[in-house]
């Protein structure tokens, strides 16, 4: 079928209008008053492209790892330092002449009574001229120790080259016989050589040994303490009146009383020795209207009292 080439160009060309010059100046005047129109006040679209996304670039190591790397290279750059320094501070302390012990002025003593100084440096005469952080402290303590008098010792550095000794000395309780020698002895059953110059007002114990474990001798001071306590109870006051104590046998506890009249030996038991001593008190004057002279009296017995006279003056005991 042939084409009509005429409709078709009739319909592609353009349309061609022919205007007057009137209609031209009402078409300028139309343009003239054309309202603009802002393009930037045009509403988006709703969807817009996705922007391209930017790489990032991520460490080795995760932020929290690395975080705990830092602390523990700093911990230990810490420690290396402080390491440094404590080895240059101790080199210094054990090296420097500053802190050498030079002399026994350089240790000061307290609490010295009846210890002497001497025996004090004994223990510390092989510290002269030594590092003062070289003294052992603890090994002189207890070597300060084992000194009879000493009960307790304390030993400590006063930088930078003395030491300071404390020493408490112990306090006697009664004087004791051992042998044919008198000494002292304190709560705990430690024997003490009598210092010079010593004023003491003690009874004198009988019946301990040296040879004694110290806890036999702790056991016997104990009953010698309670018979102390009982006998000034109230305000009494007997115990200054015993001149010994005989505590060799614990059932028994013997007294010897120093009297004008003469020394009567007292049997007291193990009990109820402030009773029984003020029952003896309250018959003495009695028995030496009777005898003159007692040798001892028996008050181990409940309702039975066992007087001995003096058998030198020929008279025989009697019960009562």
């Amino acid at each position: 079928m042939p084409r009509d080439d005429a409709q078709l160009i009739a319909k592609v060309a353009p349309l061609r209008v022919d205007l007057t010059r009137d209609e031209l100046s009402s078409l300028d005047n139309f343009e003239s008053a054309t309202i603009p129109i802002d393009l930037d006040d045009q509403e988006e679209p709703k969807f817009l492209r996705t922007q391209k996304r930017v790489p990032v670039r991520r460490g080795a190591l995760p932020k929290k790892a690395a975080g705990r790397i830092k602390l523990v290279l700093f911990l230990c750059g810490s420690m290396v330092l402080m390491g440094t320094g404590y080895g240059l501070l101790y080199r210094y302390g054990t090296h420097s002449w500053r802190f050498r012990l030079e002399s026994s002025d350089h240790i000061s003593l307290q609490g010295l009574q009846n210890v002497s100084r001497g025996q004090v440096m004994d223990v510390f005469g092989v510290d002269l001229g030594r590092n003062v952080f070289f003294v052992p402290l603890d090994e002189r303590k207890k070597q300060l120790e084992e000194i009879p008098w000493v009960e307790s010792a304390a030993v400590s550095r006063l930088l930078p080259d003395r030491l300071t000794v404390y020493i408490r000395e112990r306090t006697p309780v009664a004087f004791v016989q051992i042998g044919s020698r008198i000494g002292l002895i304190d709560v705990r059953g430690v024997l003490m050589d009598l210092p010079r110059n010593a004023r003491y007002s003690f009874p004198v114990i009988r019946g301990v040994g040296d040879a004694e474990p110290i806890s036999t001798r702790t056991a016997r001071i104990k009953i010698y303490s309670r018979l102390v306590r009982e006998l000034d109870a109230d305000g009494a006051h007997y115990s200054k009146d015993l001149s010994e104590v005989d505590l060799s046998d614990p059932e028994d506890v013997k007294v010897t009383t120093s009297d004008p009249a003469g020394a009567v030996l007292i049997h007291l038991g193990s009990e109820q020795f402030f009773e029984r001593y003020k029952l003896y008190m309250a018959h003495l004057q009695e028995w030496r209207q009777q005898f003159h002279r007692l040798e001892s009296v028996d008050l181990r017995y409940d309702r039975q009292i066992i007087v001995n006279p003096d058998t030198n003056l020929g008279a025989a005991p009697r019960r009562r």
